[in-house]
């Protein structure tokens, strides 16, 4: 595994690096047996985690499932020996057509879902983020199932706390996205209640890369002189390479019944900390609106730094990286993350 670069060139060299497999994460798929799918493949985070997946066991078939509206993220992804398979998650007979365990796939990895316009469609937002988890519980029930969930499913905490962790009652404050989260959970629960589905949900908090997230946000307003808003005012950010290397090691620690585990960086980040970071690499003074508020969206990684470890890639790296890119003028993915909402409504 190399060590950690100063800067990236181009995406490829991003991508290159966010899918390098670290040997705990090659250990660990290496105690599980078959192959290795991921629906809804198609998303920030799928393709390098597909990627990943591929070069810490090159001997299994890794399997992308998605749409593939974007003809040149399939034709990527096979070029790095990702299978692809093209498929409507909402259409339950191509869902069944899905390979499973007698085909050789014991090991499910579901990142599909619809947060952003949930306010303005709050069927398709219940619907791809409870009744297709459902029909995948179901479908799938033989598989060892790692499902992405989020850290909106539980309540704001105090900022000054330690963050609400894996015991802490899942309460959001608002909104359908939110709440359609907790439904997500609740129906891989019941469907490794109901079959013994060995599975776990990660309960993430804001991965990021150079492209998008919330370290991209602040950066990009300090940069241009856009106000950054303080209302949400402190935030967990982990790297998104971290992220999915402990998601797929999940695959080796999965429960019956399914139990969720909160995955972010290791402490609480203030958001006028950041740009003012920021702000001094880019030498220029944020532009700063609203107060912070007492509670925000953060939790507590006790549980997923007793199984992994601390990740790799700290704060400082990232925030390093992320200045640097935006200085250059390196692309984004177009996906702000609105981390400073705080009424649910997306």
């Amino acid at each position: 595994m190399s060590s950690l670069p100063k800067r990236f060139a181009d995406v490829a060299e991003l991508e290159n690096f966010m899918s390098e497999p670290t040997p705990g994460l090659v250990a660990d798929l290496a105690s599980v047996d078959g192959d290795i799918m991921v629906l809804g493949v198609g998303g920030k985070m799928g393709p390098t985690l597909a990627r990943m997946a591929r070069r810490a066991a090159p001997e299994r078939r890794v399997i992308g499932v998605a749409r593939f509206s974007n003809p040149a993220l399939r034709t990527a992804l096979e070029s790095h020996g990702v299978e692809c398979i093209s498929c409507d998650l909402l259409d339950p007979q191509a869902l069944a057509r899905l390979p499973n365990v007698g085909d050789g796939v014991r090991n499910l990895v579901f990142m599909a879902g619809h947060k952003f316009g949930a306010a303005d469609n709050a069927a398709l937002t219940w619907m791809m983020n409870v009744g297709v988890p459902m029909r995948v519980a179901e479908t799938f029930r033989e598989m060892r199932i790692v499902s992405f969930s989020t850290a909106c499913v539980y309540p704001f905490v105090p900022v000054d706390g330690p963050g609400a962790d894996e015991q802490t009652p899942m309460m959001p404050p608002a909104g359908d996205y939110a709440n359609s989260c907790v439904g997500r959970e609740r129906m891989f629960d019941y469907g490794s209640q109901k079959y013994g589905t060995p599975g776990r949900m990660v309960r993430l908090s804001y991965a990021i890369d150079m492209r998008y997230g919330v370290l991209y946000d602040v950066a990009s307003s300090v940069f241009t002189g856009t106000p950054v808003d303080l209302t949400m005012g402190h935030a967990d950010v982990i790297w998104q390479g971290d992220a999915n290397e402990q998601a797929l090691r999940l695959l080796a620690h999965c429960t019956t019944p399914a139990t969720p585990i909160n995955v972010t960086g290791p402490s609480h980040t203030s958001v006028r900390w950041l740009a003012s970071e920021f702000g001094r690499r880019f030498g220029r003074d944020p532009v700063l609106r609203g107060q912070e508020a007492a509670s925000a969206w953060l939790i507590d990684t006790t549980q997923a730094q007793a199984l992994f470890g601390p990740p790799r890639v700290p704060l400082d790296t990232m925030i390093d990286w992320v200045a640097d890119w935006v200085q250059r003028g390196g692309p984004s993915l177009g996906k702000p993350t609105h981390f400073s909402t705080r009424d649910g409504k997306y």
